[in-house]
Order: structure tokens, then C-alpha cells, then sequence
């Protein structure tokens, strides 16, 4: 008697493409590799020495964490990505603004971007080149895809810095404190002391220090970065992790709400600018921008900030 041919089950992947495989980019290959995030990895350089060397170094360490295929591959690995995270760029060299790195890596995002189109107009973007709001909005006017389909990881790491040292001056864990930074990835990010809290009651009220410790805290967050480049040449490994967070939020389907960079429609009275707001983040980018309640100061450093991103964008050579 003849057997009936079973139909093979089609295996559910999940494909991030990381382009850029420089500190920024291989790192955050290493965490999702280790966290399990997603099924396959793929690496894209300009320098395909590098990127062959990142993509070996990391299938040799394959036995000790969950099952994942790493490659280092081209833009034609695009067409299936369910997300793709842009490093391209040049690095922030000590005592640089992030605003300074500007024209150069406008030019590269546009190209890495232009690439990616021509592959897919599907997957979600995820920018971390810097200055980071600047590179979110020039890739979504090159893209000319979906509003939320496209967007930055914004203050996410500053956010995660803040918490840290907020924590650290109470002595208690940084996933215990409530707190977090709108507005650009850079300088002129605001702190949002109003909402400072531990597990929900006024950071104030229930550590019995003042606003000063929160500014002392914030002073220190925004110094952060220009310290370990100054200390050993540039930040990876917690941008990274930020990076592996947010593609787990998209991958799953979580909408995660995260501070990234997203191109505002009036919200606050501002709009046509990428700064970051509270986001939900899903399957399909960004699914919901939040506008919670700001003081006086708050609003007001935060359409600064806008203006300062704004002005920048407006100078960056076409």
C-alpha cells in the first residue's frame, strides 16, 4: 500500500539584518545572539573582510547559546528581514558632538537606505547611527515608508543611564526606579523629573532626598558617553543591549513602550522632527506615540531640544 506524504511544516524565522559592522553593530549581533532574540543574523559591511571576520568570530561561540545562524551577507538578505538595525557611520571621536557627525553620515544613511529599498518595503528600521534623530528623519525621507516604520532608539540608553545612577545614589536596582529623558539623543535631551519615581511613589517622597540628587543624577547621564570615549575610544556594549531589547519588543510583538525617536505630528506643537516621545513598539514598528503630562520647564526644554534638532536637519548638506 502506498504512504501518504506528509506536507513538511514550514519553519517560523525571525531575520535581523544589522548593517554596519563596526563596535556598534557587531556588539549588538553578540547580544541578540546571546539573549536567543532571534533565529538568524545577518551582518552587512562595506568593509567585507571585517564583516566576514565579526560573523566568524561569533558562529564559533554557537554551542554555548540558543540555536541562531550568523552570516555576514548583502542587502539581498533584506528582501526576508523582519527588522534591520542601520550603524553605518562614522564613530563619535572624543571631545565630538554627536550633532558634528552630521553631512558624513547623512550621506552614508541615504545609501545604506536607497539600498535597502530596493529589496523591501516591509521590514521595520531601527536607526542608531548618530547624531541619532537627524539619521532617523533623513531615512524616513529617503525610505518614504509608513510613518512608525522607521524609527531611532531615541533616548532608550540615555533613559537606562539615568535610571542607573538615580539607583545608584539610593542604593537600590536600576529596574526599581521609574525614570527617563525626551527629546534628542544628545545635549539637549530633558530629564523628566516629575515622573522620577520608585515603584510608583515620587522619587522624593520615598527616598526623602530632593530634586537636586535627580540633577545631579541627570548632569552625570549626560556626560555619560563623552566619558568612555574619552576612557577607551567609543560605547557598544550598552547601546547594544538597548538594541537587543527593542528588536526583542518588535520581533514579539510586545509594544513595549520605549523613549525612541519617532517624527512627531504635533504632539506638544511640534512636528516634522524626529525626537524621542514614550512609544509602543510592535511587529510593525511603532504602534502608539504617548504624550504624557510635562511641566512648564519640561515642555519648554523639550521644544528647545526640537528646535536644536530641527536646525540641523535644516543644514545638512542634500
Amino acid at each position: 500500500m502506498a504512504t501518504k506524504k506528509t506536507k513538511k511544516k514550514k519553519i517560523e524565522t525571525t531575520r535581523v539584518v544589522i548593517v554596519g559592522a563596526g563596535s556598534v553593530g557587531a556588539t549588538a549581533a553578540f547580544a541578540i545572539m546571546v539573549q536567543g532574540v532571534a533565529s538568524e543574523i545577518v551582518l552587512i559591511d562595506v568593509n567585507q573582510k571585517k564583516c566576514q571576520g565579526e560573523a566568524r568570530d561569533l558562529e564559533q561561540g554557537l554551542s554555548f547559546v540558543p540555536q541562531t545562524k550568523v552570516w555576514a551577507g548583502s542587502y539581498a538578505d533584506c528582501k526576508t528581514a523582519d527588522i534591520i538595525i542601520i550603524t553605518a557611520g562614522i564613530a563619535q571621536k572624543p571631545g565630538q558632538t554627536r550633532l558634528e557627525l552630521t553631512n558624513t553620515n547623512a550621506r552614508i544613511v541615504r545609501e545604506v537606505v536607497a539600498n535597502i529599498r530596493r529589496h523591501t518595503a516591509e521590514t521595520v528600521i531601527l536607526m542608531v547611527t548618530n547624531p541619532l534623530d537627524v539619521m532617523t528623519y533623513i531615512a524616513q525621507q529617503t525610505a518614504k515608508l509608513p510613518a512608525g516604520q522607521i524609527f531611532g532608539t531615541g533616548t532608550t540608553l540615555d533613559s537606562s543611564r539615568f535610571r542607573y545612577y538615580l539607583a545608584q545614589r539610593v542604593g537600590i536596582a536600576p529596574t526599581s526606579v521609574g525614570a527617563y529623558l525626551l527629546g534628542e539623543h544628545g545635549d539637549s535631551s530633558v530629564p523628566v523629573y516629575s515622573h522620577v519615581n520608585v515603584m510608583g511613589e515620587p522619587f522624593s517622597a520615598l527616598t526623602g532626598l530632593g530634586k537636586k540628587v535627580a540633577e545631579d543624577a541627570y548632569k552625570t547621564t549626560k556626560n555619560a558617553a563623552y566619558e568612555v570615549i574619552a576612557k577607551k575610544g567609543a560605547t557598544y556594549y550598552a547601546i547594544a543591549l538597548a538594541v537587543a531589547r527593542i528588536v526583542r519588543s518588535v520581533l514579539y510583538d510586545e509594544n513595549h513602550i520605549f523613549p525612541v525617536s519617532v517624527n512627531l505630528t504635533g504632539q506638544y506643537g511640534i512636528k516634522n522632527v524626529c525626537l524621542s516621545l514614550p512609544a509602543a513598539v510592535g511587529r510593525r514598528g511603532i504602534s502608539k506615540i504617548y504624550t504624557p503630562k510635562l511641566s512648564t520647564d519640561e515642555l519648554k526644554r523639550l521644544k528647545k531640544s526640537a528646535a536644536i534638532i530641527r536646525k540641523t536637519i535644516d543644514q545638512t548638506k542634500k
